[in-house]
């Protein structure tokens, strides 16, 4: 059985061989554009009825549009099936996660300038978001309060959630955090037919002004089609974790953390770079004795020797050059001075320092959001935050004196732009 990808920065070729590995992100779905292409044209077409209609072929769940939502009543018994400590441990997230993205609430600018001219900038929420929630090959309650609680804090007027049901089955833990979030209205459909009607709106499902939330390649691909006509947070691949570790860090805890990752998806990826060529096999070792005892076995060994790498570096300057390179969407550093490395530290969208702050921590109740950027787009994204469910307005108020004092300037810059009227606009009132 063939195991990760391993490299070594002294060794010749590494160069062609990071380029791969890099390149491992960027692998596109064949067929997906123009299957999600058709289906929002469907929808966008034909409404409620295309919504059933694929929602019968792809989750095999016959629904008329009055059963598109979830009612109250439902929701109500499938949270009461929900044992007593897990509801325990989806309000502790949920206050964790509020209290997190509360402190982020931006305040209102106004100040006056020396020529006299108030200038501000007012914060304000959207009007109405999306969020999905992936179902499938696993049910996440804790990405339905990543999702919603930032919207809530925000101040989201309308919060839409759209989760899949294949076969009709719903996870009661997915419906009690959606609850515990305040969310309410509730549709039983996904795939790139949920990301249509939310945000084309149908005869049962209005239109939404955001779409965020991850989900498989059609669901990205339907993000990325609609996007301009809805804002989304971003467009969002197979999950990943990039660990540097030294010499300190225990192998059993990092071969774990590594495939806390590649049990999401065959096609996550777990990378982990050390100065220690030890540590390096022991993890080896390590990973494959677990991997024999994961209830995820198979999704998890299949991402390991498919996407799963170990890079041998000189020093933790180095790994930290290569972190750069990566832009994990997670990166773990299981080092003995966890500060002093972050610090060289710029492309990454979630950073968990030392050896007792896994990235699963994150996952679900540090407070920190876990909808990041994926497949390097960390060099220029960042994770979800109440700042995608709000919006900036900037305002300019001016007295006579205040226009006098800068408005020449204006009517001269008009003037060279051949822009008559704006010259006028303001040279009139002076």
């Amino acid at each position: 059985m063939s195991g990760p990808r391993r490299l070594a920065t002294a060794e010749p070729g590494f160069e062609a061989d990071f380029a791969a590995l890099l390149a491992d992100r960027e692998q596109a779905v064949p067929g997906v554009v123009e299957v999600v292409a058709a289906i929002l044209a469907a929808v966008r077409a034909d409404g409620d009825a295309a919504v059933a209609r694929y929602t019968s072929r792809f989750d095999r769940l016959d629904l008329t549009p009055d059963q598109f939502a979830i009612g109250p009543d439902e929701i109500v018994a499938a949270v009461a099936e929900v044992p007593g400590d897990l509801r325990g441990a989806i309000d502790l997230a949920a206050r964790r996660i509020e209290a997190f993205h509360r402190a982020q609430m931006p305040a209102d600018l106004a100040t006056r300038d020396n020529a006299g001219v108030h200038l501000g900038m007012r914060w304000g929420p959207l009007d109405a978001v999306g969020i999905y929630v992936p179902g499938g090959k696993a049910a996440y309650p804790s990405s339905v309060l990543m999702n919603a609680m930032p919207a809530r804090v925000a101040g989201v007027a309308r919060i839409a959630m759209c989760v899949p049901a294949p076969d009709g089955v719903l996870n009661p833990a997915v419906l009690a955090a959606a609850q515990r979030a305040g969310v309410a209205e509730i549709y039983r459909i996904g795939g790139a037919q949920a990301v249509a009607a939310l945000a084309y709106g149908t005869e049962t499902i209005a239109p939404v002004d955001r779409i965020v939330g991850p989900g498989n390649a059609y669901v990205a691909e339907a993000k990325r089609q609609v996007f301009g006509h809805v804002g989304i947070d971003s467009i969002a691949g197979p999950s990943e974790v990039l660990v540097i570790a030294d010499a300190t860090a225990r192998p059993e805890w990092v071969a774990v953390d590594l495939l806390a990752q590649a049990e999401h998806d065959e096609a996550a990826q777990a990378v982990l770079v050390t100065p220690d060529a030890a540590l390096a096999d022991a993890v080896a070792v390590a990973v494959e004795r677990a991997l024999a005892t994961l209830p995820r076995t198979a999704v998890a060994g299949a991402s390991w020797r498919a996407h799963g790498a170990v890079i041998v570096v000189r020093d933790l300057d180095e790994a930290a050059e290569l972190a750069n390179r990566l832009a994990p969407e997670h990166l773990e550093l299981a080092v003995a001075e966890p500060a002093r490395l972050f610090a060289r530290i710029r492309h990454a969208g979630a950073v968990f320092l030392g050896h007792h702050a896994p990235e699963a921590i994150g996952d679900y109740v540090a407070g920190p959001n876990h909808v990041l950027p994926t497949s390097r787009t960390a060099r220029f994204a960042s994770g979800l935050s109440v700042f995608d469910f709000l919006k900036r307005t900037t305002w300019v108020a001016a007295d006579a004196a205040a226009l006098a004092a800068i408005g020449p300037a204006a009517v001269r810059l008009a003037e060279a732009e051949g822009l008559g009227a704006h010259a006028l606009s303001v040279s009139m009132r002076m």
